[in-house]
Protein backbone atom coordinates (compact mmCIF):
# COMPACT_ATOMS: atom_id res chain seq x y z
CA UNK A 1 0.00 0.00 0.00
CA UNK A 2 2.81 2.25 0.89
CA UNK A 3 4.17 1.83 -2.86
CA UNK A 4 1.19 2.72 -4.59
CA UNK A 5 0.81 5.78 -2.54
CA UNK A 6 4.41 6.84 -3.37
CA UNK A 7 3.70 6.16 -6.64
CA UNK A 8 -0.04 8.63 -6.96
CA UNK A 9 2.27 10.94 -4.90
CA UNK A 10 5.62 11.07 -7.35
CA UNK A 11 2.59 10.72 -10.42
CA UNK A 12 1.06 14.08 -8.81
CA UNK A 13 4.25 15.69 -8.21
CA UNK A 14 5.45 15.30 -12.10
CA UNK A 15 2.12 16.49 -13.17
CA UNK A 16 2.45 19.75 -10.93
CA UNK A 17 6.45 19.43 -11.89
CA UNK A 18 5.80 19.59 -15.48
CA UNK A 19 4.17 23.01 -15.59
CA UNK A 20 6.43 26.05 -14.84
CA UNK A 21 3.53 28.45 -14.88
CA UNK A 22 0.60 28.26 -11.93
CA UNK A 23 -0.86 25.11 -13.11
CA UNK A 24 -4.47 25.95 -14.60
CA UNK A 25 -7.57 24.56 -13.13
CA UNK A 26 -7.28 21.50 -15.43
CA UNK A 27 -4.37 20.29 -13.88
CA UNK A 28 -5.21 21.31 -10.34
CA UNK A 29 -8.23 18.98 -10.50
CA UNK A 30 -6.28 16.20 -12.86
CA UNK A 31 -3.73 16.26 -10.08
CA UNK A 32 -6.42 16.57 -6.77
CA UNK A 33 -8.58 13.56 -8.52
CA UNK A 34 -5.51 11.49 -9.43
CA UNK A 35 -3.73 11.94 -5.80
CA UNK A 36 -7.63 11.29 -4.21
CA UNK A 37 -8.84 8.47 -6.78
CA UNK A 38 -4.95 6.57 -6.13
CA UNK A 39 -5.47 6.95 -2.45
CA UNK A 40 -8.68 5.42 -2.45
CA UNK A 41 -7.68 3.05 -5.10
CA UNK A 42 -5.23 1.65 -2.91
CA UNK A 43 -7.57 1.68 -0.15
CA UNK A 44 -9.64 -0.59 -1.90
CA UNK A 45 -6.98 -2.62 -4.00
CA UNK A 46 -5.76 -3.25 -0.45
CA UNK A 47 -8.78 -5.29 0.51
CA UNK A 48 -8.43 -7.32 -2.66
CA UNK A 49 -4.63 -8.01 -2.73
CA UNK A 50 -4.09 -5.70 -5.46
CA UNK A 51 -2.72 -2.77 -3.96
CA UNK A 52 -0.51 -1.13 -6.80
CA UNK A 53 -3.25 -1.74 -9.74
CA UNK A 54 -6.13 -0.64 -7.66
CA UNK A 55 -4.07 2.49 -6.98
CA UNK A 56 -3.26 3.16 -10.60
CA UNK A 57 -6.80 2.54 -11.77
CA UNK A 58 -7.98 4.79 -9.08
CA UNK A 59 -5.76 7.47 -10.03
CA UNK A 60 -6.45 7.43 -13.47
CA UNK A 61 -9.51 7.61 -12.86
CA UNK A 62 -9.73 10.50 -10.41
CA UNK A 63 -7.10 12.12 -12.89
CA UNK A 64 -9.76 12.08 -15.67
CA UNK A 65 -12.65 13.21 -13.50
CA UNK A 66 -10.76 15.89 -11.88
CA UNK A 67 -9.26 16.88 -15.37
CA UNK A 68 -12.93 17.13 -16.21
CA UNK A 69 -14.04 19.18 -13.27
CA UNK A 70 -10.94 21.66 -13.39
CA UNK A 71 -11.92 22.02 -17.45
CA UNK A 72 -15.45 22.87 -16.81
CA UNK A 73 -14.55 25.56 -14.02
CA UNK A 74 -11.88 26.88 -16.53
CA UNK A 75 -14.60 27.64 -19.11
CA UNK A 76 -17.05 28.93 -16.77
CA UNK A 77 -14.19 31.41 -15.71
CA UNK A 78 -13.58 31.88 -19.63
CA UNK A 79 -17.19 32.29 -20.17
CA UNK A 80 -17.37 34.86 -17.48
CA UNK A 81 -14.35 36.73 -18.60
CA UNK A 82 -15.41 36.53 -22.43
CA UNK A 83 -18.77 38.33 -21.10
CA UNK A 84 -16.82 41.16 -18.96
CA UNK A 85 -14.94 41.85 -21.82
CA UNK A 86 -17.85 42.18 -24.32
CA UNK A 87 -19.96 44.45 -21.85
CA UNK A 88 -16.94 46.47 -21.54
CA UNK A 89 -16.58 46.82 -25.31
CA UNK A 90 -20.07 48.14 -25.42
CA UNK A 91 -19.64 50.03 -22.83
CA UNK A 92 -16.83 52.13 -24.85
CA UNK A 93 -18.92 52.18 -28.09
CA UNK A 94 -21.82 53.40 -26.36
CA UNK A 95 -19.55 56.61 -24.61
CA UNK A 96 -18.23 56.67 -27.85
CA UNK A 97 -21.25 57.02 -30.01
CA UNK A 98 -22.72 59.74 -27.16
CA UNK A 99 -19.79 61.90 -27.61
CA UNK A 100 -19.66 61.35 -31.28
CA UNK A 101 -23.59 62.22 -31.16
CA UNK A 102 -22.88 65.28 -28.83
CA UNK A 103 -19.84 66.27 -31.22
CA UNK A 104 -22.17 66.58 -34.16
CA UNK A 105 -25.69 68.32 -32.06
CA UNK A 106 -23.02 70.98 -31.06
CA UNK A 107 -21.72 71.44 -34.77
CA UNK A 108 -25.41 71.54 -36.26
CA UNK A 109 -26.47 74.29 -33.65
CA UNK A 110 -23.49 76.23 -34.34
CA UNK A 111 -24.41 76.13 -38.22
CA UNK A 112 -27.86 76.99 -37.52
CA UNK A 113 -26.86 80.26 -35.46
CA UNK A 114 -24.62 81.26 -38.31
CA UNK A 115 -27.42 80.93 -40.88
CA UNK A 116 -29.65 82.70 -38.22
CA UNK A 117 -27.21 84.93 -37.80
CA UNK A 118 -27.15 85.76 -41.70
CA UNK A 119 -30.83 86.18 -41.75
CA UNK A 120 -30.93 89.61 -39.12
CA UNK A 121 -31.48 92.69 -39.81
CA UNK A 122 -30.09 95.67 -38.40
CA UNK A 123 -33.12 96.89 -37.51
CA UNK A 124 -34.54 93.83 -35.65
CA UNK A 125 -30.71 94.33 -33.86
CA UNK A 126 -31.42 98.20 -33.23
CA UNK A 127 -34.69 97.12 -32.02
CA UNK A 128 -33.66 93.91 -29.89
CA UNK A 129 -31.00 96.65 -28.17
CA UNK A 130 -33.65 99.08 -27.79
CA UNK A 131 -36.04 96.63 -25.66
CA UNK A 132 -33.22 95.47 -23.67
CA UNK A 133 -32.44 99.36 -22.70
CA UNK A 134 -35.77 99.54 -21.67
CA UNK A 135 -36.10 96.19 -19.60
CA UNK A 136 -32.66 97.07 -17.72
CA UNK A 137 -34.12 100.70 -17.37
CA UNK A 138 -37.82 99.12 -15.87
CA UNK A 139 -35.54 96.44 -13.15
CA UNK A 140 -33.38 99.47 -11.93
CA UNK A 141 -36.75 101.16 -11.31
CA UNK A 142 -38.90 98.24 -9.75
CA UNK A 143 -35.52 97.51 -7.47
CA UNK A 144 -35.49 101.05 -6.44
CA UNK A 145 -38.99 101.07 -5.16
CA UNK A 146 -38.90 98.41 -3.51
CA UNK A 147 -36.06 99.45 -1.71
CA UNK A 148 -37.60 102.42 -0.67
CA UNK A 149 -40.64 100.40 0.51
CA UNK A 150 -37.81 97.76 2.65
CA UNK A 151 -36.22 100.99 4.38
CA UNK A 152 -39.30 102.91 5.24
CA UNK A 153 -40.79 99.39 6.98
CA UNK A 154 -37.24 99.59 8.12
CA UNK A 155 -37.38 102.63 9.94
CA UNK A 156 -40.82 102.36 11.16
CA UNK A 157 -40.44 99.09 13.09
CA UNK A 158 -37.27 100.55 14.49
CA UNK A 159 -39.01 103.53 15.52
CA UNK A 160 -41.67 101.89 17.00
CA UNK A 161 -39.82 99.66 18.75
CA UNK A 162 -37.66 102.69 20.11
CA UNK A 163 -41.25 103.91 21.34
CA UNK A 164 -41.98 100.86 23.14
CA UNK A 165 -38.68 100.77 24.86
CA UNK A 166 -38.92 104.16 26.26
CA UNK A 167 -42.31 103.94 27.50
CA UNK A 168 -41.14 100.99 29.34
CA UNK A 169 -38.42 102.82 30.73
CA UNK A 170 -41.23 106.02 31.37
CA UNK A 171 -43.45 103.34 33.46
CA UNK A 172 -40.74 101.89 35.58
CA UNK A 173 -39.05 105.24 36.45
CA UNK A 174 -42.95 106.65 37.17
CA UNK A 175 -43.11 103.65 39.40
CA UNK A 176 -40.07 103.77 41.39
CA UNK A 177 -40.39 107.64 41.84
CA UNK A 178 -44.30 107.00 43.07
CA UNK A 179 -42.95 104.63 45.56
CA UNK A 180 -39.93 106.81 46.89
CA UNK A 181 -42.26 109.55 47.31
CA UNK A 182 -44.37 107.49 49.08
CA UNK A 183 -47.09 108.05 47.42
CA UNK A 184 -49.50 104.16 46.97
CA UNK A 185 -51.13 103.96 43.60
CA UNK A 186 -54.93 102.96 43.29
Amino acid sequence: MRSAIATVSLLSVTLLAGCQVTPSKTTKGATTGAVAGGVTGAVIGHQSGATGQGAALGGAAGAVIGGIVGAVQEAKERGQQDRLAQERAYQQEVARRRQEEARLKEQLEEELAIAQGFRITDAELDDAQRRADETSSRLAELKAEREWALNRKKTLDETESKIAAEEAEIARLEAELAELRGETGP
